[in-house]
């Protein structure tokens, strides 16, 4: 089997975590600089089989958009047009940030580690990517 790959895509930065092969266990992989994303794919899609990747969408209570929709929607084309193969899929990111930041508190993290908002993005593409498995299989 190949791997599913997740994106927190953010404006600054953007978190990637990764199936194992049978695709049971989501893990944190990185988080790069939002720019680099396309670049960071290519290499990483060279090195290792996915099969899908799934990118959290931010959306409001209500449905609506957030000033985080409309980059989240540009990085997908530039997904779809570099990897014209590449199933996309869009998943519901709501919460996720905080879920990571709970996570955190919760595995025992000091204040300052729990500050590295380049390990919340991390935890929050693992947390969307876990959700995207378990909604999978049901």
């Amino acid at each position: 089997m190949a791997r599913i790959l997740a994106i927190d895509y953010g404006i600054k930065r953007t978190g990637i975590a990764v199936t194992d092969p049978l695709q049971i266990i989501a893990t944190g992989l990185t988080t790069i600089q939002s720019g680099e994303l396309i670049p960071f794919l290519k290499k990483y899609l060279l090195e290792e089989t996915v099969e899908l990747i799934v990118i959290g969408m931010p959306k409001n209570w209500d449905e609506s958009d957030t000033h985080g929709t409309k980059p989240a929607m540009q990085a997908i084309l530039k997904i779809k047009r570099e990897f014209p193969a590449m199933p996309v899929k869009e998943v519901d990111e709501r919460f996720t940030s905080k879920m990571a930041k709970d996570a955190m508190i919760e595995m025992g993290m000091k204040k300052k580690d729990r500050r590295d908002k380049n390990l919340v993005d991390e935890i929050a593409a693992t947390i969307i990517l876990q959700e995207y498995l378990q909604s999978i299989s049901f």
